[in-house]
């Protein structure tokens, strides 16, 4: 009998090209992919990949088995979300992925508030900005951030929730400073961009050609906060930060609509069916703020 874990290895090697590559997708070490991968060529007695300067290639044999190995992995996760969907406890694991600034500046304490009340559901909530692969059950349910619904996968379910919109910041004490005269060019702040944003020019204040790129969206809002120049931020973030106001004369760009999504037999769970109403009806409340209409623009 061929071991399914020794076929997910495989995979990742396959997909990845590397045994390292393959490590860091399963969150294992480098010797164990080659135990993995060597017990599955031994008991198919061929090998499956030629180790090149470059990385790992598949032998004829491994094409072969890849075809086949897919075909297997498809059938264990549609095995698995058909017995998840069966599920109607309210207890079990449960798995959410979101945006960051979601999870930590405005979801938190809505997912709390769930974990007390609920407190046999287990969860693991991913902070990323990675789209986890909800059909190969990598999350129970997502909360995206969609800027075209003609994107979302036809396979998902999606709940439909407010609007987001974003505006443009800077720290209070440095927009007095700048009225008061002060020389200090303002920067723009950004995680990653390749030339000066529109909204670096808008309004009242103007940035400099020298951007300041930070690693993450919490360094970029340090940034601003310390008056090293202004960022675009989504309002529910800009708007609740008291060391923050908006850049005058700069208008607020819809950044997209916020969705919860959930896949198949997944969402008929109990703890999925819970979690998504729960969420949708706080979402719901938080339209104001997601929209920049809680605090009037100075």
């Amino acid at each position: 009998m061929i071991d399914w874990d020794d076929v997910r290895y495989f995979l990742a090697a396959a997909r990845g090209g590397s045994v390292r590559a393959a490590a860091k997708h399963l969150r294992v070490n480098h010797s164990t992919v080659l135990r993995r991968i060597a017990q599955l060529e031994e008991r198919l007695g061929a090998q499956m990949f030629e180790k090149l300067p470059s990385g790992y290639r598949l032998t004829a044999a491994g094409e072969e088995v890849l075809e086949l190995a897919e075909q297997m992995e498809a059938s264990s996760h549609q095995l698995e979300t058909r017995v998840f969907g069966r599920d109607q406890s309210a207890r079990g694991l449960l798995r959410v992925t979101l945006p960051p600034f979601l999870a930590t500046h405005l979801l938190m304490p809505d997912l709390a508030d769930f974990a007390h009340l609920h407190p046999d559901i287990e969860m693991e909530i991913s902070s990323t900005g990675e789209v986890a692969n909800l059909t190969n059950r990598e999350a129970d349910v997502a909360v995206r951030i969609v800027t075209d619904r003609k994107t979302l996968p036809l396979n998902l379910h999606g709940l439909m929730g407010p609007e987001l919109f974003s505006g443009v910041y800077i720290s209070r004490k440095r927009l007095a400073a700048r009225r008061a005269g002060a020389p200090d060019p303002i920067r723009w702040i950004v995680i990653d961009s390749q030339g000066l944003p529109a909204w670096a020019r808008a309004g009242e204040v103007h940035a400099t050609e020298v951007p300041f790129r930070s690693p993450d969206a919490e360094t970029q809002i340090a940034a601003v906060q310390k008056g090293i120049g202004m960022t675009k931020l989504p309002c529910f973030v800009g708007d609740a930060d008291p060391l923050l106001v908006r850049v005058p004369g700069t208008d607020l760009p819809m950044h997209g609509t916020l969705w919860l999504l959930t896949q198949g037999e997944t969402r008929k769970t109990k703890r999925v069916r819970l979690f998504t109403e729960f969420v949708s009806r706080r979402l719901a409340a938080y339209a104001p703020l997601l929209a920049g209409l809680s605090v009037p623009d100075d």
